[in-house]
């Protein structure tokens, strides 16, 4: 089911790349510094709502869907947590609404946060459509309402901002891009709700493994998401725009090899362990770790090797410098983030004891904002990005360690090994490249490191890729002499 997964997802990823690419491009270019630093806050204030209060029922449908299908308890299953969406659905918008208005901020600000806010509940029901297919195993259903979603965000968010929105227009884009799929596949979903029993013991079980698991997500958020209040505070929506910048230059690169992992990751492993039992789950997720580290550690260390040429690419020029400094240190932390997310987290997930989770997200969060208060009055950006880094990596500490004590997940030290001295051969020889600037240094560089990095591996037979190709290899001359 992972391998199936990988190849659905791929259009997917590959669609989220090269629109997370684009939306730097040229967001960093027809927003100004500030509007794109209110951008970035609006994004942020929405993502910590969405979180906060609907992202519990998107986490136990994901998880007992499977279990709803074996058992014939799909009506019930997804009544009930329907049910538990439209009553938040109703509220959020009227609290919400009281919020933006009595909150001290610009007017222009005032409009992106709202619009940001109100598009939540469209964003969250369409994530639970997303969640139902993927967990079904409906791979190029969720794989098509993911790449019309990541597009047409984006369209629609340009589109906006060219008849004047700002700073609002790319969370317009967002909200009507989910209302439009609604209309495509709502009424499916519902369907297969209909004569389902909303059961009240159901739900409290749902919400004791679901809100452990958004009140994880709240404490990542806040690594997240802090620095860019605190620059907002300390400094000015600019200082927010280009840390943004330089973030998001970084972490869409690493995060969407995480989601395309993750997408087909997850429900492997939730598939494996109600199937086959500890061991089928130990020979997928050994697989899942393996693959993520052989194609996202040398990402991290790529791309911080050519954060210059990649900003100057990629980063409007008011943006681009600053961007440039912010994004290595920020590469780092996004390693650790997915690790950590799209692997460790799995263990809770996968044992059920969502409250570990919560647990192992208490100390970088408090590290995090700590640090920030402390190194931002101090060292402004610098301090933000340093903070960020530091508190990933405290976060994939602590989610190993308390992963243990709920579904223990194999680390595969020795591709660990392997890997990182491939990603030191790389770093080694791209560093003795002349920085001339530009595509064409941006261009040598990756394609150098990437063979450099490619060689090493092969020759160490990290995760066993040597060998596998051999046998691909054995394969297919045995099928062309029959």
């Amino acid at each position: 089911m992972f391998r199936r997964g990988l190849i659905g997802y791929l259009p997917a990823n590959i669609t989220q790349g090269v629109v997370g690419l684009l939306t730097i491009v040229v967001f960093t270019r027809i927003l100004t510094p500030e509007q794109y630093g209110g951008y970035a806050l609006a994004l942020s204030v929405a993502t910590l709502a969405h979180t906060t209060l609907f992202t519990w029922i998107e986490a136990a449908l994901a998880r007992f869907q499977a279990r709803a299908v074996e058992r014939g308890e799909v009506a019930t299953h997804l009544a009930t947590l329907m049910r538990a969406y439209f009553w938040l659905a109703a509220i959020f918008p009227v609290v919400a609404a009281v919020a933006v208005w009595l909150a001290p901020i610009s007017a222009p600000l005032k409009v992106a946060v709202g619009v940001g806010l109100g598009s939540i509940v469209f964003r969250s029901l369409i994530r639970l459509v997303q969640e139902r297919r993927r967990a079904d195993g409906e791979v190029m259903a969720a794989s098509a309402l993911d790449m019309a979603q990541t597009a047409g965000g984006f369209a629609i968010g340009v589109l906006a901002i060219t008849l004047g929105a700002g700073a609002a227009g790319p969370m317009i884009g967002l909200g009507a891009i989910a209302v439009i799929c609604l209309a495509f596949t709502l009424r499916k979903e519902l369907t297969l709700a209909r004569g389902g029993a909303v059961e009240a013991d159901r739900l409290r079980d749902y919400a004791s493994y679901g809100l452990p698991v958004a009140f994880s997500l709240i404490l990542s958020l806040v690594i997240a998401t802090t620095d860019r209040f605190l620059l907002a505070a300390f400094l000015d929506e600019r200082a927010v725009g280009v840390y943004h910048a330089g973030y998001s230059l970084a972490n869409r690169t690493l995060d969407v090899m995480f989601i395309w992992l993750g997408m087909a990751g997850g429900p492997a492993m939730v598939a494996a362990l109600e199937r086959g039992g500890r061991p089928a789950l130990n020979a997928t997720a050994r697989e899942q770790a393996s693959f993520m580290i052989l194609l996202t550690l040398p990402a991290a260390v790529g791309v911080a090797l050519v954060a210059r040429p990649l900003a100057q690419l990629m980063v409007g020029g008011a943006l681009s410098g600053g961007a440039a400094a912010v994004t290595p240190w920020i590469a780092i932390g996004a390693f650790f983030s997915g690790m950590t997310t799209y692997y460790f987290h799995q263990a809770f997930t996968l044992g059920r004891r969502t409250h570990l989770l919560f647990a192992a997200m208490i100390a970088p969060a408090a590290a995090n904002l700590l640090l920030n208060l402390f190194l931002i009055p101090r060292y402004g950006i610098a301090g933000a990005m340093w903070s960020t880094a530091a508190s990933y990596a405290l976060g994939a500490v602590m989610s190993w360690l308390l992963g243990r004590r709920a579904m223990p997940l194999p680390v595969p030290l020795d591709v660990i090994w392997r890997a990182a001295l491939a990603c030191a051969a790389m770093a080694v020889v791209v560093s003795r490249i002349p920085a001339f600037g530009g595509l064409l240094e941006l261009a040598l560089k990756a394609s150098v490191g990437g063979l450099v990095y490619a060689v090493v591996v092969l020759l160490l037979d990290a995760g066993g890729l040597r060998s596998r190709g051999a046998g691909l290899l054995q394969g297919l001359r045995a099928r062309v002499a029959t």
